[in-house]
C-alpha cells in the first residue's frame, strides 16, 4: 500500500499504512520503521483479546461488526489519558463513542513514546491523533463513495456511519471496514481535519473508560496480576541507602511454612539500579510476608549512615548569606541596587523530603519462558525504561523483554524509575516460575526516589515607589553522586534544581540566582510538577513579602513585576519563552471571580493569590481561608485559572485532574515531612505520615478554563504548583503570619 506522503515528520513517523485484518476489517496505524521493519511487526503476538483482530502496531482497528477499537499507548497513572487521547482520534474519525472499545497497548516501538510524565502525553500526541481518526475517516468516506459510484464530495461522516447527502443512504463503518481497508492511504493533502467548532465529543465530560471495572474490583492494577503457578515474594533491603548484605538467616527463613526459597541479591550501591538485598520467595503473599517478619539481615550499611535532615539543615543554615558555588544567572549590579533601596527584605524558606505514597505499593510480576523470553507485568510510567534497566542489568536482549502496561494506582513520578521491575526479574530469574514482587507501604515510603528538600536564602529590594528593583535567591539543594562512564559525578535531584530563567529573573534587572548542591546519599526522582512544586511556594510567597513590605495589593505588585511585554524570551538553556499576556489573563480571571478585593473579610479569614507557568500551562489562583484563634486552618475556596491552550480534551478529566491537583497540593503543604536519621527514613506508614482527609479538603474548588490559540497541553501538573503560596499567602493575610518553612502541621497559626 501507499505510503501517506508528508503526513507527519519523517524523523518520527515514517509512514501510515492500512491492512486488512485477519476476519475483516480495517486496520490504522502509524509506524516507526521501514516498511519491511513494519511487515516483520504485524506478526508479532496481539495485545488485545484473542478474538480480537487487532494487531498491536496499529492505533485503529474497525471490526466488520461495526466495533471501534482505539489503542491506548500511554500509561494510565489515574490522569485519565486512557480516555482522552482515545477521544481525539475518535473525534476526528466520527465515531460514536458508544460503538468504541478502549484498550491498553503493551510496550512496542511501533507505538513510539510511551511514557506517562511531565504533562507530555497530550501535547506530544494531539495533533497527530487528530490526523489518524481524519484519515480513517477520510478512507471510509471514500470506500462509501465507492460503494455507491458517487463523488466522495456528497457524502459525510457521522456516528459510526457514512452518509450520502442527496439521497439521504447510509452504510455503518463495520460493513465498510473491508472495502476501506483495500483502499490506498490518502496524501495529507487530502486529509482534512475538523473545524473544532464542529465537535461533538471533545470538550465534553465523558467518564473514564475504566470506571465501572474499578468500582466493582475488576482486576485492572499491577497488583491484581495472577498468572497459574505463580508465586509471591518480598524483597528486603538496607534501611540505610546502599548498604550491603554480610549475612542473612537463610536456612531458618526456608523452613518456614509456604516459603519456596530465600537468595541473597548482590546488586549494586547504583541508587536508580538493582539494590543488594535478600529476596523471599513464597506459594502466597501472607506466607512471604510472615516469613520476612522472621528475616534476620547483618547489613554493612555503608557511609550513608552519617546523613541525617538536621545535619543537612545545619550545613546549609552555615551557607546562609555566603556566595553559592554555582551562579545560575548575575544580571545588572546587585550590590548597588541593594544599597541604593528605599526597602529590603530578607527570608529564609525551607521544605523537608518527602514521598510519592501512591495507594498502590510498587510491583511487579516477572516470568522467564523457554527461549530466554522474560515477560513482565508492571504498573509503570515509563515501560521502556524498565525493559532498558532489566536488560542492562541481566544481560538481555530487549527484543527478549515482553513488558505489558497494567493500570497505575497513582503514579506522580515515581513509576518512572523501574528499581521494582527489575528487582521482580532477578528473583524470576533465579526461580524459574511467574513471581510477583509485592512492596509493602514501609518498603515503598522508606525506599523512594523522593523529592528532595531545599533550603531558600532570599533578599529582595524595593525602590521609594514600592518597586522590586533586585532579586537574590541562594538556593541550596540536594545531589546524589553517581558512577557516569565509570567516573564518580555529583547530580542534581530531579526537580532540585534551579533554572537561569525561573521567575522573575527575567523580569528584575538587578538579579542574581545561585545554587550549592549538598551531597547525599537519598535518591531522588521526579515527584508532581518536579521543581515547580516548591519553587512555586518559595517564589511566589516571598513576591506577597514584598507586596505587603512596600504596602501595595499583591494583585497590582504582581501584574507590575510581569510588564507589558507581550513574551518575554526564554535563555539558550531553557528555550521556553513566557507568554506574560497568557500569564495576566489567568491572574485577571482569577481575580474577578474569586471578588479579590471586593470585600473586607475580619482577622482569621483571608486571601491569597498565586501563580506560575509549570509544564506548558499557565495557571492563577485565589485561596480563601478561615484561621481560628488556636490556629485551625480550613482552607474555604479555592479559585482556579487554567490556560491549557485551544482544546479542553474531556472537561470531566480536566476538572478531575485541577481538583485533584488542589486538593493533592494542599495535603503536601498541610502535612508531608520525612525525617531522615543515620540514612535512613524514618516514617514507614501512614501513622507517621499523615494524608490529607476529607475534612481538610477545600469546601469549594471552582475551576475556570480560559481557551487561547495555543497549542494543546497536559493537566496532571500545571495546577498542583499555586495552591501552596495562595494558601499561605491567605494566611498571612488573616493572621499576618508567615509561613516559611513547611509542612503547616509544625508551624504554629494561633492567633489573638
Amino acid at each position: 500500500m501507499s505510503p501517506a506522503a508528508g503526513l507527519c515528520d519523517p524523523g518520527r513517523r515514517d509512514f501510515l499504512r492500512a491492512a486488512s485484518a485477519a476476519g475483516g476489517g480495517l486496520v490504522l496505524g502509524f509506524y516507526l520503521h521501514s516498511a519491511a521493519a513494519a511487515a516483520e511487526l504485524i506478526a508479532k503476538p496481539a495485545s488485545v483479546a484473542a478474538d480480537s483482530a487487532f494487531k498491536p502496531n496499529a492505533f485503529i482497528h474497525i471490526a466488520s461488526n461495526g466495533v471501534v477499537t482505539l489503542i491506548s499507548k500511554q500509561p494510565e497513572i489515574g490522569q485519565g489519558i486512557k480516555t482522552s487521547l482515545p477521544m481525539v482520534i475518535a473525534e476526528e474519525l466520527e465515531a460514536n463513542w458508544k460503538d468504541v472499545l478502549i484498550v491498553q497497548g503493551d510496550l512496542d516501538p511501533i507505538y513510539g513514546r510511551q511514557s506517562a510524565g511531565g504533562s507530555t502525553s497530550t501535547s506530544v500526541n494531539y495533533e497527530e491523533f487528530r490526523r489518524l481518526g481524519a484519515t480513517a475517516r477520510t478512507m471510509l468516506i471514500a470506500a462509501a463513495a465507492q460503494a455507491w459510484g458517487v463523488p466522495a464530495s456528497e457524502c459525510v461522516a457521522a456516528d459510526s456511519a457514512v452518509q450520502h447527502r442527496p439521497s439521504q443512504r447510509s452504510l455503518g463503518y463495520g460493513p465498510l471496514a473491508l472495502r476501506a481497508a483495500a483502499l490506498p492511504v490518502p496524501a495529507a493533502a487530502a486529509v482534512a481535519l475538523k473545524d473544532p467548532r464542529s465537535y461533538k465529543l471533545l470538550g465534553t465530560r465523558i467518564g473514564g473508560v475504566d470506571n465501572a471495572a474499578i468500582v466493582t474490583g475488576k482486576p485492572l492494577f499491577g497488583i491484581d496480576i495472577d498468572l497459574p503457578g505463580m508465586l509471591h515474594a518480598v524483597y528486603e533491603k538496607c534501611p540505610a541507602f546502599g548498604g550491603k548484605v554480610v549475612s542473612a538467616n537463610l536456612d531458618a527463613i526456608k523452613s518456614l511454612p509456604g516459603v519456596r526459597d530465600a537468595f541473597v541479591i548482590k546488586g549494586t550501591t547504583e541508587l536508580r539500579g538493582l539494590m543488594p538485598g535478600v529476596a523471599i520467595v513464597a506459594e502466597s503473599t501472607w506466607a512471604a510476608f510472615s516469613a520476612r517478619k522472621q528475616l534476620k539481615v547483618v547489613w554493612d550499611e555503608g557511609a550513608v549512615v552519617g546523613d541525617s535532615w538536621k545535619k543537612f539543615a545545619a550545613q546549609a543554615a552555615a551557607l546562609a548569606g555566603k556566595p553559592g558555588s554555582t551562579v545560575l544567572r548575575s544580571d545588572g549590579d546587585l550590590p548597588r541596587a541593594m544599597a541604593s533601596a528605599a526597602q529590603t527584605v530578607e527570608a529564609a524558606y525551607s521544605y523537608p523530603f518527602i514521598s510519592h505514597t501512591s495507594f498502590e505499593p510498587q510491583n511487579c510480576t516477572a516470568w522467564f519462558k523457554e527461549g530466554g523470553l522474560l515477560e513482565l507485568w508492571a504498573p509503570t510510567q515509563s515501560p521502556a525504561v524498565g525493559q532498558n534497566l532489566v536488560a542492562e542489568t541481566l544481560g538481555l536482549s530487549k527484543e527478549k523483554i515482553v513488558l505489558h502496561i497494567t493500570r497505575s494506582g497513582g503514579g506522580f513520578g515515581r513509576r518512572l524509575s523501574a528499581d521494582y521491575i527489575v528487582e521482580a526479574a532477578a528473583i524470576a530469574h533465579k526461580v524459574g516460575a511467574p513471581v510477583k514482587l509485592t512492596w509493602s507501604r514501609e518498603d515503598d515510603m522508606r525506599h523512594d526516589h523522593y523529592r528532595a528538600g531545599g533550603f531558600h536564602f532570599l533578599r529582595g529590594a524595593l525602590d521609594a515607589g514600592g518597586k522590586l528593583i533586585a532579586w537574590h535567591d541562594h538556593f541550596v539543594t540536594f545531589a546524589n553522586k553517581l558512577v557516569r562512564e565509570g567516573k564518580p559525578v555529583l547530580q542534581t535531584g530531579i526537580g532540585a534544581g534551579l533554572s537561569s530563567d525561573e521567575f522573575p529573573a527575567r523580569w528584575v534587572g538587578n538579579c542574581v540566582l545561585e545554587q550549592t548542591a549538598l551531597e547525599c546519599g537519598i535518591p531522588m526522582g521526579a515527584w508532581r510538577a518536579p521543581g515547580s512544586n516548591v519553587l512555586a511556594w518559595v517564589i511566589h510567597s516571598f513576591i506577597d513579602e514584598l507586596a505587603h513590605a512596600a504596602r501595595r495589593d499583591p494583585l497590582e505588585f504582581s501584574l507590575e513585576i510581569l510588564g507589558e511585554k507581550a513574551i518575554v524570551p526564554a535563555s539558550a538553556e531553557r528555550g521556553v519563552d513566557y507568554d506574560v499576556r497568557r500569564m495576566k489573563q489567568v491572574i485577571k480571571v482569577a481575580a474577578e471571580k474569586s471578588g479579590w478585593g471586593g470585600k473586607s473579610l475580619p482577622k482569621g479569614r483571608g486571601m491569597g493569590l498565586a501563580f506560575h507557568f509549570s509544564h506548558r500551562g499557565y495557571v492563577a489562583q485565589v485561596a480563601e481561608v478561615t484561621v481560628s484563634k488556636k490556629g485551625q486552618l480550613k482552607v474555604d475556596r479555592a479559585v482556579v485559572a487554567v490556560d491549557i491552550g485551544a482544546q479542553i480534551v474531556n472537561l470531566s478529566g480536566a476538572e478531575n485532574q485541577v481538583e485533584g491537583s488542589v486538593i493533592d497540593a494542599l495535603g503536601v503543604l498541610m502535612f508531608q515531612e520525612l525525617d531522615i536519621e543515620r540514612g535512613r527514613i524514618v516514617p514507614g506508614n501512614f501513622d507517621a505520615y499523615p494524608m490529607i482527609g476529607i475534612e481538610d479538603a477545600p469546601a469549594a474548588i471552582e475551576i475556570h478554563f480560559v481557551k487561547t490559540d495555543n497549542p494543546v497541553t497536559g493537566l496532571g501538573e500545571p495546577a498542583f504548583p499555586p495552591l501552596a503560596p495562595a494558601v499561605c499567602n491567605a494566611i498571612f493575610a488573616a493572621t499576618g503570619k508567615r509561613v516559611r518553612q513547611l509542612p503547616l502541621s509544625g508551624i504554629d497559626l494561633s492567633w489573638s
